[in-house]
């Protein structure tokens, strides 16, 4: 089965691998909208807030079966997780670690700022090396 939106191979998958697109009506998967919950460009946003959302998302139905949630959701968290220990090998460095982390934090707080709007926007925005890892899990 071909997907109508993207027309990638699909199976016969519901929704497509590659896009999310529903591969009956070749809905984008941004215009679906589980039935008194989230838009999934809304709950690919959120994920970005903390792990914690993004967690939630891979775990609830309906999110947990839209590629473009897992996507953002697992980059949310891989993003999260190179903050972390980027922050923390910067920290037990001395004087120049230090002085470094201040425009370090701040890539990472544009960087945050970007897959928010780029998520908020239904596109799939990929991190460089962090986005690879976001998208096979997704898969």
């Amino acid at each position: 089965m071909v997907c109508p939106a993207c027309n990638a191979e699909t199976g016969t998958s519901t929704f497509c691998p590659h896009c999310g697109a529903n591969t009956a009506t070749g809905a984008p998967a941004a215009a679906a909208t589980p039935a008194g919950g989230l838009s999934e460009t809304a709950a690919g946003a959120i994920a970005y807030i903390t792990i914690i959302p993004a967690i939630i998302f891979l775990a609830m139905e309906p999110y947990n079966r839209s590629s473009f949630v897992r996507f953002h959701a697992w980059q949310s968290i891989f993003l999260g997780v190179a903050a972390v220990a980027l922050n923390l090998i910067l920290g037990v460095i001395p004087i120049i670690g230090w002085l470094l982390m201040l425009p370090v934090g701040l890539g990472f707080l544009i960087l945050w700022v970007i897959v928010i709007i780029k998520a908020s926007k239904g596109e799939r925005f990929k991190i460089p090396f962090i986005g690879n890892f976001a998208e096979q899990q997704a898969k």
